[in-house]
């Protein structure tokens, strides 16, 4: 399981330096810094929820964490 969260977190990582890189150092409005803080969150909560939906067994709770999977995508599309 550590090395599934590692590797997550190596990707995230990368993701995340990529975007830095992408844009100029400019400082953000309050209201951007809430969108990018809120973004981080939803892409956090989206690769926990991925990690669980590997090792679920029981089927009511896969179909639990498939429906909060699909509002996390549909949040972080609204929010891009």
């Amino acid at each position: 399981m550590a090395r599934g969260w590692e590797s997550k977190s190596v990707e995230s990582q990368q993701a995340d330096a990529s975007e830095k890189s992408q844009k100029p150092n400019a400082k953000l409005t309050a209201g951007q810094a809430a969108e990018a803080r809120e973004r981080g969150n939803l892409r956090l909560s989206r690769q926990s929820v991925l990690q669980q939906l590997k090792q679920v067994s029981n089927q009511h709770h896969r179909l639990s964490l498939e429906a909060a999977l699909a509002e996390l995508d549909e949040k972080l599309n609204r929010l891009t």
